[in-house]
């Protein structure tokens, strides 16, 4: 079992891949994306970067390791990204890799074509990149970067079509996987979901101009009015005139990813119409009827597992209480990450409120349990001061298949659910009980009534299920071992 001890705090929970964000229309576009970066920056925090157009200084771009709040507003940087149009990413990968990141990895990417230039940036994975890229690098093109999001930017310049919307159908039809994309060329602003759906994007106004982002908090944070989401598989141009609606590829069953409900995304955005607050509360609800416990308060690890302790405690009737305390100004670590420091990761982050937790039986309500080193080590912390039990509920199913739409996860082999049983996790983490909402119990939270439909289900929770919606190409063709059917 040692794959589950040998992992540093940061490590133990399921990472969004990255955020977009564009704007068409307004002064200063690149000010907006900025602001609307840093309401996304739970979706990144490895790098940013910003790419605007203005018809006296063409197209100018910033790109920077770390946080938008250090990066994007400092006003000598900002003016070097003039323009009425601009978009933004936020970019993460996985933990430990920033080493190995180079600049050029940090998107949105730039391309010249023949009827001028674009730039492009992705919210997603595709699982058929390695073998498009194979395929780009034999017929002659020269990729700058390490991610997969510049293959776009390849098969748009080899298409045959006349203008950049066209091309971004010719890319995007020839791609696998999960794709939200934030684009631009020196007049218009355009936005596309993969068919599916399972990343989000959504459409705002802004006096009059619009924006795309991720979520609605990011429309939020630069006061735009909220119109609609992007639907599964259509294509929005936006210019000068409005907006105009493409469906490029076969209309299919929608299958938004779950996890954004559980997780991913921030409380006060709403999704598919349901505020996530709401759900995640209902999911503690759901929890409180399907894994009752006796016990003496209701304690979130924070800050993901709080509105689902609220609906918890406001089911069972058991008093909510802030029993762990977070460290709001932890950030990354700031000492040298030594082994003795690493062992600390959870304590700088997270403390026990000893008065309150003394002598009493606590139910803890998290997220999930990925590796399920972190829950081991808030046990440990509980039981140092002087709780009498600890019972842990998961606001979502064990987690036992890797994503590989987007989310950086763990190979199988490191997931502990894959691993063990509900009651082998109990024992492992060391707790007096164990249980996760069940797969209905998490739909009905999401507004489901009758629960997950087998034969047509409405959301992306591979994850879960181990039911892929799109097989991921590139991981069978190096192993990876689909769940056999039914």
């Amino acid at each position: 079992m040692r794959p589950f001890l040998s992992h540093p705090f940061d490590d133990d929970k399921l990472k969004e891949e990255c955020g977009v964000f564009g704007v068409i229309g307004v002064c200063d576009a690149a000010n907006f994306v900025a602001l609307g970066m840093h309401a996304l920056q739970h979706r990144g925090q490895e790098a940013g970067g910003i790419v605007s157009y203005d018809p006296e200084h063409g197209f100018n771009s910033a790109r920077r390791f770390g946080y938008v709040r250090d990066n994007f507003t400092d006003p000598a940087t900002m003016s070097t990204l003039p323009g009425a149009l601009a978009i933004g990413h936020v970019r993460y990968s996985t933990a430990g890799s920033k080493g190995a990141t180079a600049i050029r990895d940090v998107q949105p990417f730039f391309g010249e074509f023949a009827m001028g230039g674009a730039a492009i940036a992705h919210n997603g994975n595709l699982t058929n990149a390695a073998a498009l890229r194979r395929e780009l690098i034999e017929r002659g093109s020269i990729f700058q970067s390490s991610s997969d999001s510049e293959c776009i930017i390849h098969l748009m310049a080899r298409s045959i079509q006349k203008n950049i919307p066209e091309r971004m159908k010719d890319a995007l039809r020839r791609v696998e996987g999960a794709f939200s994309v934030v684009a631009m060329t020196r007049t218009k602003l355009i936005g596309v979901r993969d068919p599916l759906g399972v990343r989000p994007l959504v459409i705002g106004r802004i006096g009059e101009g619009w924006a795309l982002s991720s979520e609605t908090c990011g429309l939020d944070i630069i006061g735009a009015d909220f119109v609609r989401e992007v639907e599964p598989g259509e294509m929005v141009v936006i210019d000068e005139k409005g907006i105009e609606s493409f469906h490029p590829f076969d209309r299919r069953p929608a299958r938004f990813c779950i996890f954004e409900h559980v997780y991913f995304s921030r409380p006060d955005s709403i999704l598919g119409g349901r505020s996530v607050y709401e759900t995640r509360r209902q999911i503690g609800v759901e929890l409180a009827k399907e894994a009752p416990v006796d016990a003496d308060l209701v304690c979130p690890v924070p800050d993901s597992g709080t509105p689902a302790a609220i609906g918890f405690s406001q089911q069972s009737g058991i008093p909510y209480a802030m029993g762990i305390i977070r460290n709001q100004y932890m950030g990354r670590t700031f000492i040298e990450p030594t082994e003795q420091i690493r062992n600390m990761g959870v304590r700088l982050k997270l403390n026990v409120n000893r008065a309150l937790i003394k002598g009493k039986r606590v139910i803890l309500v998290d997220d999930s349990v990925v590796r399920g080193t972190t829950s081991r080590k808030i046990k440990d912390m509980i039981l140092d001061a002087g709780a009498a039990e600890v019972h842990f509920r998961i606001a979502s199913p064990p987690t036992a298949w890797p994503c590989f739409y987007g989310v950086d996860t763990p190979e199988r082999a490191k997931l502990l659910a894959a691993n063990m049983s509900e009651d082998e996790m109990r024992d492992w983490i060391g707790v007096d009980s164990l249980r996760f909402i069940s797969l209905d119990g998490l739909y009905r939270a999401v507004g489901e009534a009758a629960g997950r439909d087998p034969k047509a289900p409405r959301y992306c929770d591979a994850c879960f299920s181990g039911d892929y919606p799109v097989a991921p190409s590139d991981k069978i063709d190096q192993g990876f071992e689909m769940k056999a059917a039914q």
